[in-house]
């Protein structure tokens, strides 16, 4: 059963907890971007469908959010996050099998069901926020999220070095360890003591109705936020190696360098991020993610040489953070317990939804609209993301809120 705030202890245990599920729960996300195109390129003669697990694992991811939310909130918050972490290990076990066999369309069935344990690691920043005093859900919501960091290094340097374990069998073993990483996520989770959730549907009715708390500037604005910072993150970011090699000429080294190191600057400015959502609020905090995207765009416009393309994936990594953990800020100070289900879920639902369009969109755009035309449109989504937060602050709201 969860526990009570008040019999949590100090909240710094149950943010590092979370944080250290984050790094182990997002290294088998690390590691699947890593090898899941690689390992089924070895496994079908036309390699334009090396990336359909992949596609298919983001599919999972969009189509669980709802489900996943709905399951913590009914079962608990511990209960339901370790048996999101449980679901990895059959589905990690299925795709070493696959990859030891060959057998392309079992390995997409297993990377849709991966899909799933992120849909519930994605619920770590809630149960953190929602486990914490009020002054501390953005430092809490920032320091979970920090645990990318880890997993940024972590995975990469697992599926490197996991790769040959089993002769003539590449990555199998990397699939055992991802089972063997969720093993140790349940461990972890099973640690935290986290705020109960309201469980009884009765009592869940209690709250808005979803059409109310939808005309809530509240919480609307920062799903719309958390909607453009991750599609736009996505969307360049998928793009930007395609770019640089096919486009551009680079090689396939400088891109990877440009990737990692965008990876790093997705998370590790979440050692200030709660620090700045603190002094200067968490609107403007999105804003300025906002406009760190818009600064890429500019980047991306204005050269191709690897430099440009380095600082503007370090600036849209930067982007992504203050706005994503912004947005999540603003949106966990919006609703009342008994409202957190349908809002969480219809948050992670529309996010991951976009955010797996873009991933699919990203490809084709580069082919049909080019490079910077690509990067006209994040302009266009990121500008209209900042007039969203500019509504919400200076009109008033005439939904009921929290006190209503």
């Amino acid at each position: 059963m969860d526990g009570r705030p008040d019999a949590t202890g100090s909240p710094v245990r149950n943010i590092g907890l979370l944080a250290l599920a984050q790094a182990t729960m997002g290294s088998n996300q690390a590691i699947l971007t890593s090898v899941a195109s690689l390992t089924a390129a070895g496994m079908v003669a036309d390699k334009a469908f090396a990336t359909v697990p992949v596609t298919l694992m983001i599919i999972g991811t969009a189509l669980a959010t709802g489900p996943a939310a709905w399951l913590i909130h009914s079962w608990g918050r511990r209960n339901g996050l370790v048996f999101g972490a449980a679901v990895a290990i059959p589905a990690a076990l299925v795709a070493a099998f696959a990859a030891w066999l060959g057998w392309f369309p079992l390995f997409c069935v297993a990377l849709a069901a991966l899909g799933a344990p992120a849909a519930f690691a994605n619920q770590y920043r809630f149960a953190a926020a929602d486990s914490v005093p009020p002054a501390l859900k953005s430092r809490a919501i920032s320091w979970v999220l920090f645990g990318g960091v880890v997993a940024g290094f972590l995975g990469p340097q697992i599926s490197a070095h996991t790769k040959d374990w089993i002769a003539g069998h590449d990555f199998t073993a990397t699939y055992v360890v991802m089972a063997v990483l969720a093993v140790i996520s349940i461990f972890v989770l099973m640690q935290t003591r986290l705020a109960p959730t309201v469980r009884s549907a009765e009592d869940r009715k209690a709250g808005r109705s979803l059409g109310v708390l939808l005309r809530d500037r509240a919480v609307w604005v920062p799903m719309v936020v958390a909607a453009a910072a991750y599609s736009l993150m996505v969307l360049v970011m998928v793009a930007a190696p395609l770019a640089m090699v096919y486009v551009c000429g680079h090689t396939t080294e400088e891109a990877a360098f440009a990737i990692q190191w965008h990876i790093v600057a997705m998370f590790a400015p979440s050692f200030i991020t709660g620090a700045v959502i603190a002094r200067l609020g968490a609107p403007i905090t999105a804003a300025l993610g906002l406009l760190a995207i818009l600064a890429a765009a500019g980047v991306n416009l204005n050269g191709i040489s690897t430099l440009h393309f380095d600082i503007a994936l370090i600036l849209l990594g930067v982007g992504w953070n203050f706005g994503f953990i912004a947005a999540t800020a603003m949106l966990a100070s919006a609703y009342r317990p008994e409202e957190a289900a349908r809002v969480q879920g219809l948050n992670e639902q529309v996010v991951f939804g976009v955010m797996a369009i873009a991933s699919i969109a990203s490809g084709v755009l580069l082919q049909v609209v080019g490079w910077q035309t690509l990067n006209l449109l994040a302009i266009v989504v990121a500008t209209a993301g900042i007039l969203a937060l500019a509504w919400g602050a200076l009109t008033p709201n005439r939904a009921a809120g929290l006190t209503g």
